[in-house]
């Protein structure tokens, strides 16, 4: 389960940034976004489009933006500056979660060896929760668009995340009792060819990594619909609980999240 204590500090920093940049005068955006979440992780083959569609999940979060190119002190525009009319610093809560399975050419049905059973026997769940920031780039007019001057913004972005994770793994493998989800404890249910050690449930944290595309939509003069397709990349190999260590593990965990959002201008 969700760690509460983590929960707690990350709205508490998050919080306190939005009360300090408050003071700063800057006109504030805030939104909710929702999408499809792929987690490419250990499981399976990371290039088998079969992997990477089934082990899919789900991603919600808050979204907070300081709008430089407006003054929320007195109702006016900034100073006209590249910076001020392209630039918007995106601060996010984010959580995800994604159920994990082994799928692909090594589990097909065809398949009856014991190292095959311990893959299919062994599955799991990715559930991160997020706080971070990301500048997002518009090339075109941030002032115009808020004046109705156009309807589309495009936009990209760049970003560091901190990272909770706390994943969560069972095995059906060799395991006595029928009714129990499997036995997490002895390194014989799972793959063979893996080093003792390569699966941990404990619960990290890590830094990751954010990039996106993506644009707005003018709903109204005070809110924006918003498409968001992300990158985000974790400097850990253990988001997932798994980590093989074999010759091609190359990389760390990363997902790819397709996001909806509503963006509502406070002031």
């Amino acid at each position: 389960m969700l760690n509460f204590k983590h929960l707690a500090s990350a709205f508490c920093l998050f919080f306190i940034f939005e009360t300090a940049s408050g003071q700063l005068g800057f006109s504030h955006e805030l939104g909710v976004i929702a999408g499809p979440v792929q987690f490419r992780s250990d499981y399976g083959n990371r290039n088998e489009s079969e992997t990477n569609f089934g082990n899919s999940g789900i991603g919600i979060g808050v979204v907070h933006y300081l709008n430089f190119s407006y003054s929320a002190d007195c109702s006016c525009y900034t100073t006209d500056t590249y910076f001020n009319d392209h630039f918007k610093l995106r601060n996010e809560i984010s959580w995800n979660k994604t159920k994990l399975e082994h799928l692909g050419e090594w589990v097909d049905p065809s398949k009856n060896s014991p190292e095959a059973n311990q893959l299919r026997g062994h599955t799991g769940y990715a559930k991160n929760l997020d706080i971070g920031t990301q500048l997002e780039f518009f090339p075109r007019s941030i002032r115009s668009f808020q004046s109705f001057g156009y309807r589309v913004a495009p936009f990209a972005s760049l970003g560091v995340h901190y990272t909770y994770y706390t994943p969560e793994v069972t095995t059906t493998y060799a395991n006595p009792n029928p009714d129990a989800i499997g036995d997490v404890t002895d390194p014989t249910n799972f793959y063979s060819a893996w080093a003792p050690g390569s699966v941990d449930a404990s619960p990290g944290s890590a830094w990751s990594m954010v990039t996106s595309v993506g644009f707005r939509y003018k709903l109204g003069k005070l809110s924006d619909l918003m498409l968001d397709l992300r990158w985000q990349y974790y400097f850990d190999d253990w988001v997932d609980g798994l980590n093989h260590q074999l010759s091609y593990n190359k990389y760390n965990d990363w997902l790819v999240w397709l996001n909806v959002g509503y963006i509502y201008y406070l002031d």
